[in-house]
């Protein structure tokens, strides 16, 4: 099986998502801008009205307005103060509007795109994960980037408006101040930058920790009955406490730095600050440089605007590395290669297939350890064929094949003379029915259940499934009936209901391929004998292949071969294998009590 490689560039790939938005992104960044502006006014304003109250007009007031009297430069102050502040308001609402729903979309596509490319690999690679992991990827890893859109991505277009508008006005007013007041800029930055590099590993480290907890939950969740009856709840709670301690550290190594970042910078601004405003309070004073008490305001309140919300280039390096390391999952599992795919140039089976051959197949999960090994059979299409012999010996793996959720190793496996490698993967599965021994149903009624896959089928073909499968007159006493609710995995249900409802869903999807892997393992004695009696009627017309444990379910069968060790070791009717004597007799002797 592949493992997910590192993604190339994670966060530049993210951004490729806002590509089908275009119009949405000019609104928003637009929209951020123009709010950004509007709040860097209030400084112009104060210190108009300063200079105006203390008979000073320095030269930046516009001309344009004729106003000199104090008391139409207070009205026209107040109108304007209102204009800007209301043009604040509305432009935020626009860019907060604008970056919630364009978050929302991305992490719609995201989570789609992810789920698809999960949904699409093959079981192996199910089998390699756990249920947590992956769960933590499609929902907190997801929620992560859409935080990070929603938030960081707004302050990092404020942050840089505020950088260039401010300093332009700082150096407009005078040079110098402006040049102390910017100096402290290249020390933040670095110290962010510093900052991102330190605590980059340790979002690392916190997105293993949570996917590791999730994994332990949601174990803990599905096997709360097991922990129940076994007392575990002290042993399963120390896991989770471990796996939870684990997170805390993980989180623990990224506070330490993000405490520590803010009062450091905080201290670097100060020193820029007080030195602008022991210049400028020089300069008034001393009635230098055409500097007024508005100067020293307008001053004042921009370094203000200006160098405490830098301090959010931490916070915003912080969300950015959570996002990062989250892009770095999310883009790994999508960029993971299937190792099970369709061809470009694909057949398609011919309707009512069923003549399916194995061509000298061997496979095997881990080298060195060969499940089956050089197997040919042939299966004539109507065939009912048994499959029978000791655990281990290859049964379930045999069916994996025939579905093609793995490769075969060598040989090759064909349907109607065309190799199953030639086939979409859908077209594949469509023409086969399928009960496996681990039955799953959805949360949902049974009627769902049984017509999933098939949603547009009848309430009468839906009914007459479940008669055929022995589960209509069960159904009957529900006070809901095929509304009844079947809970998650079928809680709500008996291992017998369950299984009959599985074979219900494959009767009803009607494929011409039938594949019952001990399907009547968990059905009572009286129902398997039901099922027994209908099992001519549910394979009639198609090919069957059944793999049982209890023999009795194929003792009819067409042929019966014995699968030990990894090889076809006996093959035949069941009456030609009770008289062969070999490995299917002593079984079916121990079945009915002959042989202990």
């Amino acid at each position: 099986m592949s493992q997910p490689s590192e993604p190339t560039n994670p966060m530049s790939r993210l951004f490729r998502y806002l590509k089908g938005y275009k119009k949405e992104v000019g609104i928003s960044v637009f929209a951020t801008i123009t709010n950004k502006l509007f709040d860097m006014m209030p400084p112009f304003l104060t210190a108009w009205l300063i200079d105006t109250v203390s008979g000073q007009v320095p030269a930046w007031i516009p001309k344009w307005t004729g106003l000199s009297d104090l008391w139409e430069v207070a009205i026209f102050i107040t109108i304007l103060t209102i204009v800007i502040f209301g043009g604040e308001s509305f432009f935020e609402w626009m860019f907060k509007r604008g970056f919630m729903r364009l978050a929302q979309k991305v992490q719609h596509d995201l989570r789609l795109d992810a789920y698809n490319q999960m949904q699409s690999r093959e079981i192996a690679y199910f089998e390699e994960q756990r249920t947590g992991n992956l769960m933590s990827m499609l929902n907190n890893d997801v929620n992560q980037l859409e935080r990070f859109l929603n938030g960081s991505f707004k302050d990092i277009i404020q942050l840089i408006v505020l950088v260039l508008f401010a300093g332009w006005a700082l150096f407009s007013f005078s040079w110098e101040l402006g040049t102390i007041s910017m100096a402290s800029i290249p020390f933040i930055m670095w110290g962010s930058f510093l900052y991102q590099r330190k605590i980059e590993p340790h979002y690392k480290e916190i997105r293993t920790a949570v996917g590791e907890l999730s994994n332990r939950l949601e174990n803990n969740i599905s096997g709360i009955a097991v922990i129940k009856s076994f007392t575990a709840e002290a042993y399963e709670t120390q896991r989770v406490l471990e796996s939870s301690k684990n997170y805390q550290d993980a989180n623990f190594g990224a506070i330490q730095w993000n405490a520590l970042y803010f009062p450091l910078i905080r201290m670097v601004i100060v020193f820029g600050y007080a030195a602008a405003l022991l210049l400028g309070g020089y300069w008034v004073i001393n009635g230098m440089n055409g500097f007024t008490l508005g100067s020293m305001a307008f001053v004042a309140m921009m370094l203000e605007r200006l160098l405490w919300p830098i301090t959010l280039l931490g916070g915003v390096f912080d969300e950015y590395e959570r996002a990062k390391a989250s892009s770095r999952r999310i883009f790994g599992l999508i960029d993971a290669e299937n190792q099970i795919t369709d061809p470009e140039n694909p057949q398609s089976l011919p309707a009512n297939s069923g003549n399916i051959q194995l061509n000298n197949i061997s496979f095997w999960y881990k080298k060195g350890q060969i499940i089956l090994d050089n197997i040919s059979l042939k299966i004539q299409k109507g065939q009912t064929i048994g499959i029978a012999g000791p655990t281990g010996g290859g049964k379930t793996t045999l069916i994996k094949l025939l579905l093609r959720l793995y490769d075969v190793k060598s040989g090759s496996i064909a349907i109607e003379g065309i190799d199953l490698k030639n086939l979409t993967l859908k077209n594949l599965r469509q023409n086969i029915g399928f009960v496996s021994q681990e039955v799953y149903l959805f949360h949902g009624s049974i009627q769902e259940n049984i017509a999933y896959g098939m949603p547009t089928a009848t309430d009468e073909a839906i009914r007459d499934a479940a008669k055929k499968a022995q589960l209509h007159d069960f159904i009957a006493t529900l006070p809901n009936a095929y509304d009844t609710i079947v809970g998650e995995r079928g809680v709500k249900l008996s291992g017998g209901q369950r299984q009959r409802l599985s074979i219900a869903r494959a009767i009803l999807k009607d494929a011409p391929i039938l594949i019952l892997d001990e399907a009547t393992s968990a059905v009572d004695t009286e129902t398997e004998r039901a099922i027994q009696q209908n099992l001519h009627q549910l394979t009639q017309g198609k090919t069957a292949l059944i793999i049982a444990h209890r023999l009795s379910t194929i003792r009819h069968a067409d042929k019966i071969i014995v699968l030990k060790d990894g090889q076809i070791s006996e093959s035949g009717t069941h009456h030609d294998l009770l008289a062969t004597d070999g490995i299917y007799a002593d079984l079916w002797k121990v079945q009915i009590g002959e042989l202990v």
